[in-house]
C-alpha cells in the first residue's frame, strides 16, 4: 500500500489549518489604534487653536491606512471635519473626552473613549475652545445628568448632523 497519498492528503490539511490561524491572528493586527495624548504645542487640525489651552472635551481621529493622527480643540471641531464629503467614508477611529471621568476645564487624557460609542450632549450652556461644543459622555446616563444641569439635547454618535454644529439652528 502506497502511504504517500494520504501523508500528502495530511500535509495539506495541517497547512490549510495553519493558515486559516494565520488569518484570524490579521484581525488583531488591524485592531483599532490606541488613543494619543494631547501635547502642550498641538495645534487643532480644524482651526489652528492651541488645543491645551481651552476647556471643554478635545477630539481626534486616527486615520487606519496611514496611522495619521488629526487633533481637534473641540468635539465641534472634529465633528465638522469627520462629516465633510472627503471624510465621511475614511477608515479613521475617533476619540474623545468622557466628561464624567474629567475635569471640564482640564480634560485628562486617560478619560479618551471611543466617539462612535459615545453620547453627546447638544446646546448646553457649557463652552469649550470655539465657544458652543458636543458634551461627550461613555454613559447615556451621565449625558442625561449633564444635559439636566446645563441644558442641551441628549443625542447618540450616529445621530449628529450639521444641523447640531450649527448651534443657532432649531434642534
Amino acid at each position: 500500500m502506497n502511504m504517500l497519498p494520504l501523508i500528502r492528503t495530511g500535509l495539506i490539511l495541517i497547512l490549510t489549518s495553519i493558515l486559516v490561524a494565520c488569518s484570524g491572528s490579521e484581525e488583531t493586527a488591524q485592531a483599532r489604534p490606541d488613543p494619543v495624548h494631547f501635547e502642550s504645542g498641538d495645534e487643532c487640525h480644524v482651526c489652528g487653536m492651541a488645543i491645551t489651552r481651552f476647556p471643554g472635551p478635545k477630539g481626534q481621529a486616527i486615520s487606519g491606512e496611514e496611522s495619521q493622527v488629526r487633533k481637534f480643540c473641540s468635539t465641534r471641531d472634529m465633528f465638522s471635519w469627520a462629516m465633510q464629503p472627503e471624510n465621511i467614508n475614511r477608515d479613521y477611529t475617533l476619540y474623545v473626552h468622557d466628561m464624567a471621568q474629567t475635569d471640564w476645564e482640564h480634560p485628562d487624557d486617560t478619560a479618551l473613549i471611543d466617539a462612535r460609542e459615545a453620547w453627546f450632549v447638544v446646546g448646553s450652556e457649557r463652552t469649550g475652545a470655539m465657544g458652543p461644543t458636543l458634551a461627550s459622555f461613555a454613559a447615556q446616563s451621565d449625558a442625561e445628568t449633564f444635559a439636566g444641569q446645563y441644558g442641551g439635547e441628549v443625542v447618540p454618535f450616529d445621530g449628529i448632523t450639521m444641523e447640531h454644529l450649527s448651534f443657532g439652528a432649531a434642534m
